[in-house]
């Protein structure tokens, strides 16, 4: 049996020789925690398997270990609960079934194999719960299969995580290698479990009442009903009416300036209408205006702390445009590592999954060195700025910050993509920021009376201008929308004094009506979800990315609409899940997997409690849960065939009209059916208005613009060819009509192309009056039926192109390749059909029997080459 004991000296002493080439400061703390003396046992060399998550992380890492280490990527999670099947016995305590996840079994052969030559294993996944739930799976598939049971003997399995992937930050993990935190995997496995029950147990019931496919999670739903909820406030939301009343006045030196009526004497008084408003200017023309009182303050305006993930999430939302997916996937790279020339693979940022706003002593003492250097000691506080992180943040964890503050974003641009160099900018400006002095501002707030007779009409102006600009030299927070600061530095006031008469230029009212609360961006949405304390910044990426790809909400000019199935799901969902889909309790539990990570409750007794209300809940949607699928909603609108009412169904694509006489059993009834318009917002309201100008590519965050292809239009991304992003019309902003000038032949409209379901087709202006829809006819006759025409359409499912008869349903020809009138010339059949091979177009016989085939003519040229904007 081999001899272990030498190894923890050996690790020790491995990771100072790689320290001692680095500059005193890099020196000292390990200096401090062994000494400098331990060297392997003669004869022996040590080997060492590290196993990480990515191939990237396992590349940079390996630059700094050298000699004597192994790295490996795991390539994410090895095992997980199956899909086949719950993996949960609830009746046992919750036990696990956990599997090799299908696909990493020549992984973990590969791991298996470098485990038996290795003197000892770390494991070295991120620094949060997930790291550690794959650190613990590796560790039962390297070891005996009970990882949480210590060994006395064996290749020693440790755990080391690093916050940097830096030469300091590798060799750090490594002087302290530590067991694995089973308190941390408890809370990773509660959290799994938690969403496995919701999952696998509330989905079917959708499958059964709804329609197959759809899905329900934990946390995901509540996000949605926080986008159903406040869709429904907007459209409940009233708009009142108010005014406002600026007058533009000037002093006897200095520019004019607007000051707003605020009331009368020292009351606040409103201006409710038009009617008043002009009552009020009236009685104003005739004024004397002077300066009741000026207040003069200096204030000061701090710096934000460092970037936590949802911070981050929300500023790369606002400033850069980017979703919070590409966002996330932007700042991996940057810390896993970035070639840069002689350098090499390093990390430029700290780990990107953080609630915490700690910095280490290292990075203040090094940011505040680069402030005093680069932008004078005027800019440096006296001591560093200190931030508090929120309850429950994990300290263990620093805020994302650059790994070396020195390293400019410009002094490492040509080594970094587009993107990357603007998440790196965004993280280094707001760390550099975060310790420098405050902005100072001078704010005049004046005070001036309108003086008729008796009565004295109070107005007021403030006024704002930048002392000194501090932090605000680098950086500046985004924000959702304009506040009263943002006004007052719009106002430049000159010299006033109390007392000082005052000239009026102009009176000017203006109309204003109440807003409704804006609907939500992927920024807002995360801020709301962090303030409620509803799932966790490390999941926000998955669940804004789950709601959109299963269709339950679109989004129109940047911000969440809820689709009619997302309506649908939700109010079923919370009708019949009263306590699991509450926001509330939902961040209670949140609360709970926290106490469960610090080792204050077991995580088997939270889901116990859990599964008690879960399951009481459970029986009543089984229940009472309405079954959409049978739904025959009544309607005042008319069958357009037999003239008999409409009812609403619902179907595999969402609600529809159909005949009320329709009878499945009776092939002899009516079976018109037609589309349920969707009722899309107001394009033209002022929450969507502000981003409806220009949509941006939620991958990379470049425009995109609308192109044709051989289906129709779409959106496509201008940073095509390296990036492929589109997506359909219906998946995003409402496209609006395209006016002919071609005319209906029932009612004499103009006729407009229209965007649906199914693509694009052409239809009369009149619609709902008129429903006239133009068919697309090819100019051949039915070769079947003889009477019809055929007609080109598109299939529902796929959306590819088909042809068929006019006539039908009594007549059913269709072909998937365009007829011809022709007859062929080998085999007698009445048409031939046009092909596209990879050879080129040919014409071609339709019966198999038959191998006639002739190249296909070009076609006639139109005096202009093809549009590129063809092509995605």
């Amino acid at each position: 049996m081999k001899d272990y004991r030498h190894l923890d000296v050996w690790t020790k002493a491995h990771t100072l020789a790689l320290a001692v080439s680095q500059p005193d400061s890099y020196r000292a703390p390990f200096r401090a925690s062994f000494n400098i003396n331990h060297r392997p046992p003669r004869g022996i060399l040590a080997k060492g398997l590290v196993i990480v998550e990515s191939p990237a992380k396992a590349k940079t890492i390996k630059k700094y270990l050298g000699r004597g280490y192994e790295v490996e990527a795991s390539l994410g999670h090895v095992k997980d609960l199956p899909k086949s099947k719950l993996g949960v016995d609830i009746k046992n305590d919750f036990e696990t079934d956990y599997i090799v996840i299908p696909g990493k079994e020549k992984v973990l052969i590969k791991l298996k194999k470098l485990a038996k030559d290795a003197d000892a294993i770390y494991l070295a996944p991120d620094p949060d719960r997930e790291g550690e739930a794959i650190a613990a799976h590796l560790a039962e598939e390297l070891g005996d299969g009970n990882a949480r049971k210590k060994k006395k003997d064996g290749v020693p399995v440790r755990r080391v995580t690093f916050n940097e992937i830096t030469q300091r930050g590798v060799q750090e993990g490594f002087a302290n290698p530590r067991d694995i935190d089973w308190k941390l995997v408890d809370a990773q496995q509660a959290r799994r479990v938690l969403d496995r029950l919701v999952g696998y147990q509330v989905s079917p019931l959708l499958w059964d009442k709804v329609r197959r496919g759809l899905s329900a999670g934990r946390v995901q739903t509540v996000a949605l009903r926080l986008i159903v909820e406040r869709e429904r406030e907007i459209k409940a939301f009233q708009k009142v009416e108010y005014w406002t009343l600026d007058a533009h006045l000037a002093a006897d030196k200095g520019p004019a300036f607007d000051a707003r009526f605020l009331g009368k004497g020292e009351e606040k008084v409103d201006i409710p209408n038009g009617e008043e408003s002009e009552k009020l200017r009236a009685a104003l023309e005739q004024a004397t205006w002077s300066v009741r009182s000026v207040d003069k303050k200096e204030r000061r305006r701090n710096a934000a702390p460092p970037f936590t993930t949802s911070k981050f999430q929300q500023d790369a939302s606002r400033k850069l445009r980017f979703s919070v997916k590409r966002a996330m996937m932007l700042a991996q790279r940057l810390y896993e590592g970035v070639e840069l020339g002689d350098e090499g693979l390093v990390g430029l940022i700290t780990y990107m999954r953080t609630d915490s706003v700690r910095v280490s002593q290292d990075a203040i003492t090094e940011v505040r060195e680069h402030i005093g250097s680069q932008y004078g000691n005027e800019y440096l506080p006296e001591a560093p700025n200190t931030y508090k992180s929120k309850k429950a943040a994990q300290e263990a964890h620093e805020a994302i910050r650059p790994t070396s503050p020195a390293r400019h974003p410009d002094s490492i641009k040509q080594y970094l993509q587009e993107d990357e160099y603007k998440v790196y900018k965004l993280i280094w400006q707001r760390f550099i920021a975060s310790q420098m002095n405050p902005a100072v501002f001078d704010q005049t707030t004046v005070d001036i009376d309108a003086a008729t007779g008796q009565e004295k009409y109070w107005f007021r102006v403030t006024g704002s201008v930048l002392k000194f600009d501090g932090f605000l030299k680098v950086y500046e927070e985004s924000k959702e929308g304009k506040d009263e600061e943002d006004e007052a530095l719009k106002h430049k006031l000159p010299p006033l004094d109390a007392g000082q008469a005052l000239t009026l230029r102009e009176l000017k009212p203006e109309q204003h009506f109440t807003e409704p609360p804006p609907r939500y961006n992927e920024a807002s949405l995360v801020k709301e979800l962090e303030e409620r304390g509803i799932g966790r910044p490390s999941t926000y990426a998955t669940i804004l990315g789950t709601i959109q790809e299963r269709q339950y909400v679109q989004k129109l000019g940047g911000k969440f609409v809820p689709t009619e199935i997302g309506l649908v799901v939700t109010d079923l969902l919370v009708e019949n899940f009263k306590d699991i889909f509450d926001p509330e309790y939902t961040a209670k539990l949140e609360e709970e997997l926290d106490e469960i990570e610090e080792g204050q409750e077991k995580w088997t007794d939270a889901l116990h409690d859990f599964y008690k209300k879960f399951q009481k809940d459970l029986k009543y949607a089984e229940k009472h849960m309405e079954n959409i699928k049978r739904m025959e909603k009544p309607t005042e609108e008319k069958c357009e065939r037999c003239g008999a009412p409409l009812v609403i169904k619902w179907g595999r694509h969402g609600s529809f009209y159909a005949c009320s006489t329709y009878d499945k059993d009776d092939p002899n009834t009516c079976t018109f059916t037609k589309e349920n318009p969707i009722d899309l917002p107001d394009l033209d309201s002022a929450d969507v208005q502000e981003t409806a100008q220009e949509e941006y590519c939620e991958n990379c965050g470049r425009t995109m613009v609308l192109k044709r292809g051989r289906f129709g239009q779409f959106m496509a991304c201008t940073g095509y060819p390296e990036c492929k992003t589109t997506r359909r019309l219906d998946q995003g902003r409402k496209v609006p009509d395209i006016p002919l000038d071609e005319t209906c032949p029932q009612c004499g409209r103009n006729m407009v192309i229209r965007h649906g379901r199914y693509g694009e087709f052409t239809s009369c202006s009149g619609y709902p009056e008129c429903k006239y829809v133009k068919q697309n006819f090819i100019g051949v006759k039915c070769p079947e039926c003889k009477t019809g025409e055929i007609v080109e359409k598109r299939a529902r499912r796929k959306g590819n192109t088909f042809y068929g008869c006019s006539n039908y349903p009594k007549c059913k020809f269709t072909s998937a390749n365009k007829p011809i009138a022709e007859k062929c010339p080998t085999c007698g059949s009445e048409y031939l059909v046009e092909k596209t091979l990879k050879a080129g177009p040919v014409i071609s016989c339709p019966n198999k029997e038959c191998d006639y085939e002739r190249p296909a003519p070009e076609p006639a040229a139109v005096g202009s080459a093809p549009s590129a904007d063809t092509s995605a």
